[in-house]
């Protein structure tokens, strides 16, 4: 049992270890490219570990999940005004645990056959290392405890789809497709973002448990 709390105590590192991921390998090509994008196999295989140990604790936590374990939940203040106060941390229960695993586990498989799909591409690396900050963003969505959370990874979602879709940038219908997915974007993101603010207008409030209160 105290493993079980352990697990969940340390549960902020399954979004984090991606992020590692995506910061080492890209502070690398952004300092030492041409070393960097040499180092491919290393760099693919660090990247997939994180994911990998990501996804054995995502298993686990279902698992106790599965087993009635109650929800656990993780805050601190974050910002206080009068009487407005906005906290951050991370929440999991029966349906983030679940989401946790089909994540971790559709990424963890993407990027095992993303080592053979992009074998002889140039940006092998770079792929990697967008696939695994996309992976940090949905990570961080799954485990958002309230509507700021959730905006914030929403949008590091769409920044990642931009440059998924735009990875190949040399080539027109690439860079023309991330264009009309920036567009789109920003117009859900604007709608999200005025939904958000009517929510909030209504309860007083961006956490879950409250407005599910009121």
């Amino acid at each position: 049992m105290e493993s079980l709390e352990s697990l969940y105590s340390y549960a902020w590192l399954i979004p984090v270890l991606p992020l590692l991921g995506a910061a080492t390998v890209g502070v690398g090509l952004i300092s030492y490219s041409d070393a960097t994008s040499k180092l491919r196999k290393p760099s693919s295989v660090f990247i997939v570990s994180l994911i990998g140990m990501a996804m054995l604790m995502s298993f686990g936590i279902f698992w106790s999940q599965w087993n009635g374990h109650e929800p656990y939940s993780f805050m601190f203040e974050w910002a206080s005004a009068g009487s407005f106060n906005l906290q951050m941390g991370y929440t999991i229960d029966h349906l983030a645990s679940l989401m946790l695993v089909i994540v971790t586990t559709v990424a963890f498989l993407v990027m095992v056959y993303t080592d053979g799909y992009m074998a002889h591409d140039p940006g092998y690396v770079r792929f990697y290392a967008y696939l695994s900050l996309f992976s940090f963003s949905m990570l961080g969505l799954v485990l958002s405890p309230n509507l700021v959370q959730i905006y914030v990874f929403w949008e590091l979602v769409g920044m990642c789809s931009y440059l998924l879709i735009g990875f190949w940038y040399n080539r027109k219908p690439a860079a023309d497709a991330c264009q009309k997915a920036f567009v789109t974007n920003r117009v859900g993101d604007f709608g999200l973002l005025l939904g958000m603010l009517g929510i909030f207008w209504a309860t007083g409030s961006f956490e879950f448990d409250i407005m599910g209160e009121r």
